[in-house]
C-alpha cells in the first residue's frame, strides 16, 4: 500500500505516514471480517450447533494462516486483545509462575507494555535488570550473556523497535539463552509482515504480535508460546492473567472476538505472498525520502541502525528547531515524534534517551512509518 491518503467531503486529510502507530484494514481483511459481524456471529466455544461449528472454524483458520507467516504450528498461537496484553501476559505471566525473586533481563529501549510490568515486578519484589542500548539501539550480547544467572526467569529483547526501527540480533540472544537454559521472549509487534520471522530458525519460546501493524484490525494481537520445539527445549510455565473458563490451552480466558481473528488471520496470509516485494518497494521509498530531506534540510541526524533497521522506517531529529513547533507546522502529512503508546506522556523519547540523543534532538524528531 503507497502513502495513504483520506479525503472527507472536500477536505483532504493529511498523507498518512504514521504506519508504525496503525495501519488502514486492507479491503481483503474487511470483505472477510464482515460475515462474522452479522450472519455468522456465533460464539466458537460453543460445540453444540453450527453457528459455534463455523465460528471455531473460522478461528483454526486463521491460527493456520498465522502460524504459516511466522513456521510454528498453529496450536502454538494464543489470541489476546492486542500485544500489550501479550506482552503482560509473558512477562507477568512467567515471573509470577516463577516466583518472587526471579530475574527478568530486558532492554531499555523495550516498549511501554514491557517496561511497565517489568517496574511494577520489580515493586513486587522481583529482580529486573535493563540493559542499555548502544547509539543504534542495540544491546551487547556479551553484557546479556554475562548478566544471566542461575535466578534468570526470563530474558525478553524486542525484534524490532517501534520508533527508530532497529532490529536485534534475535537468532544470537536465543543461542545465548538456550546456552543458559533461559527462555526467550520476543515483542514482534512491528516486526510481523515486515521481515521474515522463521520460528524454525529461530525457536524462540515467546513472542508477541499484533493485527493493526500489518493491515489487519486494531483490537487483537497474539503471544506465541512453543513449550516444545526441540529435543532437550526449556521448561517454564506461565501464570494465566485472565481467568474464566479455561480457555486456549488455559492460557487466556475469554470468549474470542471472530471476526477480528479472521481479520488477523487473512492479514497474515497477504503478508506472506506480498511482503518481499512490498519490503523492496517500501525500503526504496523510505531511502528516497531520507536522501531528499538530506538534500534540502541541514543538520539531520538519523536515529536508529542505518542497516539493521524495518524498510519501511525513518526516524530523524533535526538540530536547532523546536520540537513543538515542528510538530505544529506539519499540517500536509501525518507522523509522530515518538511511540503512539507513550504519547500520554509528555516526556521526551525514551528510546532516544538511551541512544544517546541530548534534549532537543528527542524533542524536535520525527518518526516516518512509510507502507
Amino acid at each position: 500500500m503507497s502513502a495513504y491518503t483520506h479525503s472527507l467531503g472536500t477536505n483532504l486529510q493529511p498523507i498518512y505516514l504514521d504506519c508504525h502507530a496503525t495501519t488502514p484494514v486492507d479491503a481483503r481483511v474487511f470483505e472477510v471480517m464482515q460475515p462474522f459481524f452479522m450472519e455468522q456471529f456465533g460464539n466458537p466455544a460453543s460445540v453444540n450447533h453450527s453457528y459455534g461449528w463455523k465460528a471455531a472454524e473460522a478461528v483454526e483458520i486463521a491460527r493456520k494462516q498465522i502460524g504459516k507467516l511466522i513456521k510454528t504450528d498453529s496450536r502454538n498461537i494464543i489470541f489476546t486483545s492486542g500485544a500489550t496484553e501479550a506482552n503482560n501476559l509473558a512477562i507477568k505471566g512467567l515471573l509470577e509462575s516463577a516466583g518472587v525473586g526471579s530475574h527478568l533481563i530486558i532492554s531499555a529501549v523495550e516498549h511501554r507494555s514491557i517496561l511497565d510490568p517489568a517496574k511494577r515486578l520489580k515493586r513486587a519484589g522481583y529482580d529486573v535488570t535493563i540493559l542499555p542500548v548502544d547509539e543504534f539501539g542495540q544491546i551487547d550480547l556479551q553484557q546479556l550473556e554475562n548478566t544471566i544467572r542461575k535466578e534468570t526467569a526470563l530474558v525478553s529483547i524486542i525484534w524490532a523497535n517501534n520508533e527508530i526501527g532497529t532490529t536485534n540480533n534475535v537468532k544470537e540472544i536465543l543461542s545465548i539463552c538456550k546456552e543458559r537454559q533461559v527462555p526467550f521472549h520476543s515483542d514482534a509487534v512491528q516486526a510481523l509482515g515486515k521481515i521474515s520471522i522463521d520460528l524454525q530458525k529461530v525457536p524462540l519460546q515467546l513472542m508477541s504480535l499484533s493485527a493493526h501493524k500489518l493491515y489487519g484490525p486494531q483490537g487483537v494481537g497474539a503471544l506465541v508460546v512453543q513449550k516444545v520445539v526441540q529435543e532437550n527445549d526449556i521448561a517454564f510455565a506461565i501464570k494465566p492473567q485472565l481467568e474464566g473458563g479455561g480457555h486456549q490451552r488455559g492460557y487466556r480466558s475469554g470468549t474470542l472476538p471472530v471476526a477480528l481473528i479472521a481479520g488477523f488471520g487473512k492479514a497474515c496470509e497477504l503478508a506472506k505472498e506480498l511482503m518481499i516485494d512490498e519490503a523492496t518497494r517500501i525500503k526504496k521509498m523510505r531511502d528516497n525520502l531520507w536522501q531528499g530531506l538530506q538534500n534540502q534540510l541541514d543538520g539531520l541526524v538519523l536515529n536508529g541502525h542505518p542497516e539493521d533497521r524495518l524498510p519501511g522506517n525513518l526516524n530523524i531529529s533535526i538540530e536547532g528547531v523546536d520540537g513543538e513547533a515542528l510538530m505544529t507546522s506539519l499540517k500536509r502529512i501525518a507522523v509522530s515524534s515518538g511511540s503512539a503508546c507513550g504519547s500520554a506522556n509528555a516526556e521526551p523519547s525514551y528510546v532516544l534517551k538511551a541512544i544517546g540523543r541530548n534534549h532537543q534532538q528527542t524533542r524536535a524528531s520525527l518518526r516516518f512509518g512509510i507502507g
